[in-house]
């Protein structure tokens, strides 16, 4: 798998819905995922390249998202429905996305 690949899809999906997040209720929380993004975009270049430092600093930034995001803003989403839902529940599928990846890659790696 193409770790890289997943960890840009998920740092786009990040940063776009969390801005559109911010723009729709204008609450500066809604900016946390646009800065785990940012900080995972520019881990991208890292991982192409197969940084085992990088690796390890993307996977806990996107399981500390994740975490997160379950968690905190998932119940929060579910009693309010509506697009906030949509957008928290993309957030969720890309970062499971991108740890799938990063579980295979180590596996592999350990191969």
């Amino acid at each position: 798998m193409k770790i890289a690949f997943y960890n840009t899809l998920n740092s786009i999906v990040l940063i776009a819905l969390g801005l559109w997040g911010y723009i729709d209720v204008q609450s500066p929380t809604a900016l946390i995922p646009v800065g785990f993004g940012v900080i995972l975009l520019l881990c991208s270049n890292g991982l192409k390249k197969e940084n085992k430092i990088i690796s390890h600093v993307a996977v806990l930034l996107t399981l500390v998202i994740l975490v997160a995001l379950v968690g905190m803003r998932l119940p929060k989403s579910l009693v309010s429905g509506g697009l906030g839902l949509v957008r928290v529940s993309a957030m969720i599928l890309t970062s499971i996305l991108s740890m799938v990846a990063f579980v295979l890659s180590f596996i592999k790696a350990r191969r």
